[in-house]
């Protein structure tokens, strides 16, 4: 039988090697990618089923239960803030992974765990750990440190240990019944200072960058680092004046609380040289003769000590029975009544700079503060509305945009108190000073009624490249504004006027606002900074006193009656289901030996970790961006924090 053979296939048609390295590319591309889908998919189904199982582990398991004779050691890490400036997934990784250089503290969950602790009968005493802490300012520690004094005063023992400690630290520690020091620690206390960079030598001379201010005030000094090579004597009187004040009132508050003599305490500080010389170069000794510390102990003798005093407990850190701050606000969050009808007092935070659009926590946006403001306006259950300022400043008409939303909040029928933090200066006061009253510490630094726009010039540095701008317009100031050519004598009475202009705003606005006449408003204003002692003797503050006080003031104004027939409810932007969960599992033991151990929290974090802003970057963005067209800027900033 013949067999008919199929005939064979024609041949394929050769590829040339460009053809072929292409085709070869798209292959390994495309491979690459479902790799990357495949790897995304399987992790992100792996965190899901881990964080199911952690999250009935913890529910299986509970809270960690608060036993009797427990010892509350609150050892916070990171800075103490107003409020989270990182989304809560970046916190809990950060937190997963041990890196505290980027950790944050807030201020009201460091208060609410003392005032929790005072009237718990099951902490018998707590101990302040405070190496890692990274304060901003006097005025937000002196709120901790009156919290620490109603706790002894309570009867609970307060014990403080340390292994080194700056003089921001040493004020709480200072509250202590008594403080420990490593035997190779220091306690060293040597005053405030504020001292800046300067540009003018570099950016003029060097690079051929003429920058031209133009501001009314002549305090103010937020953009002398540009325009000079040394701080003007006006803004050297200004600084030294508020400066003396706070650094007073912290010596007074450290002699009160050690049973010592202020005038003692400075005169250490002026003999320091010889004082450390004569304990042969010992800084813990040194402290120790200063009486700044109870006695040195190293870490080991300060924990043998605590489980004499406490109870013994082999599995917890140090060997006694303890539990940490973290565990102990979950602990008091989880008594709180998720179904709270009772009225509320709103607390809005306004912290950091003030710019303008929708920004993130941390940072004060002219249309997402106003949006809380609002918020709080038409929730029926909101009847009093607290600001809490901790701002230098920054854009004037994001500033306007929500101070017109506490006007507008005033005319609904509902008290605006403001609570000043560390910082109310600036723009940071124009969002104040509508208030039905304001609150400040005496160490709260304010005023700065002033205002500057900052124009840079590059036309020099081209020409040193031999780089040049010509052209034509319609005009006389068409192209006018160009930073590339050199600025017109015209364009600079043309900015100047809308700085006066924008002078005139302020002090007017703070005049209607404080009922004085602009002469009385234009005395105090002048970019002038104070302490908030001087600005209540001034008239640019109502009263002494923290959040707690406004809080009640505020709930008074809307006749809410006594603490208990009130809420406090901060309003904030809400967090998405996803980073609630990410947080959580991150939170959770098994997430945090996961992340903890491998680097996908790294990667994580990198992705979503916000990009850190610095003064300097503010002025940057403000005078390269001048937004919606405007070829003028104005800025209500002040550098003045320490």
């Amino acid at each position: 039988m013949n067999q008919t053979v199929p005939p064979l296939p024609p041949p394929l048609p050769r590829r040339n090697a460009v053809a072929a390295f292409f085709i070869g590319l798209w292959d390994v591309m495309n491979f690459t990618r479902r790799l990357i889908l495949n790897l995304l998919f399987f992790g992100l189904l792996f965190l899901l089923l881990a964080g199911l199982v952690a999250v009935a582990g913890m529910s299986a398991g509970g809270s960690k239960t608060l036993q009797d004779r427990t010892t509350l050691v609150l050892a916070p890490e990171g800075r103490l803030v107003e409020q989270f400036s990182a989304d809560p997934v970046s916190r809990a990784l950060s937190k997963a992974m041990g890196d505290t250089g980027s950790t944050e503290v807030q201020l009201r969950d460091f208060i609410r765990v003392i005032e929790a602790a005072r009237d718990d009968k099951k902490v018998e005493r707590v101990v302040l750990e405070l190496d890692k802490l990274q304060p901003s300012g006097f005025a937000s520690l002196r709120e901790v440190a009156a919290a620490l004094q109603d706790l002894r005063a309570q009867g609970k023992q307060v014990v403080a240990f340390s292994q080194s400690m700056s003089q921001s630290q040493y004020l709480l520690a200072a509250q202590a019944d008594e403080i420990y020091l490593d035997p190779m620690g220091s306690v060293l206390l040597e005053g405030l200072g504020r001292y800046r960079q300067y540009f003018r030598t570099g950016l003029q001379d060097k690079l051929g960058v003429d920058v031209h201010l133009f501001k009314v005030g002549q305090y103010k000094s937020a953009a002398e680092p540009y325009v000079l090579d040394a701080a003007s004597p006006q803004a050297k009187e200004a600084d030294l004046f508020w400066m003396n004040d706070v650094w007073q009132r912290y010596l007074d508050d450290v002699a009160k609380a050690r049973s010592l003599d202020a005038a003692q305490l400075a005169a250490g500080i002026d003999t320091l040289p010889e004082g450390i010389a004569a304990a042969g170069g010992d800084m813990a000794k040194f402290a120790l003769q200063q009486k700044l510390v109870t006695a040195l102990k190293t870490r080991e003798e300060f924990d043998t000590l605590m489980t004499e005093r406490g109870v013994a407990d082999d599995d917890a850190d140090g060997g006694f029975r303890n539990i940490g701050m973290s565990d102990y606000l979950a602990h008091i969050d989880a008594r709180r009544n998720p179904v709270d009808a009772r009225p509320q007092v709103a607390v809005v935070v306004a912290s950091g700079e003030i710019s303008g659009g929708d920004l993130p926590a941390g940072r004060i946006g002219g249309e997402s503060t106003s949006a809380l403001l609002r918020e709080a306006r038409d929730d029926d259950k909101v009847k009093a509305v607290v600001l809490r300022v901790d701002s230098p400043g920054g854009e004037v008409f994001a500033s306007e945009q929500i101070r017109r939303e506490v006007v507008a909040l005033q005319a609904a029928g509902k008290p605006v108190v403001v609570s000043m933090g560390d910082l109310a200066a600036s723009g940071g006061y124009w969002i104040s000073m509508n208030a039905d009253r304001i609150y400040a510490d005496p160490s709260t630094i304010t005023g700065s009624i002033g205002i500057f726009g900052m124009v840079p010039n590059v036309a020099r540095s081209l020409d040193k490249i031999g780089v040049h701008t010509d052209g034509v317009g319609t005009t006389r100031f068409a192209g006018a504004f160009d930073i590339t050519k050199p600025m017109d004598p015209a364009v600079g009475q043309v900015i100047q006027a809308v700085i006066n202009k924008g002078y005139a705003d302020f002090t007017g606005r703070v005049a209607e606002a404080r009922n004085k006449s602009i002469e009385a408003v234009d005395e105090v204003a002048q970019g002038r900074v104070w302490s908030g002692a001087q600005a209540k003797e001034r008239g640019l503050v109502d009263a002494f006193g923290g959040l707690k006080d406004a809080v009640a003031d505020a709930a008074d104004r809307a006749k809410l009656g006594k603490q208990d027939a009130y809420r406090v409810r901060y309003i904030e932007k809400p967090t998405t289901p996803f980073a609630q969960f990410v947080s959580g599992f991150a939170g959770s033991h098994a997430g945090a030996w996961m992340l903890g151990e491998s680097g996908m929290a790294r990667l994580m974090l990198a992705r979503t970790m916000p990009e850190v802003d610095t003064q300097l970057r503010f002025v940057e963005n403000a005078a390269r961006d001048q937004g919606n067209g405007a070829p003028v800027k104005s800025l209500v900033y002040c550098f003045c924090g320490l």
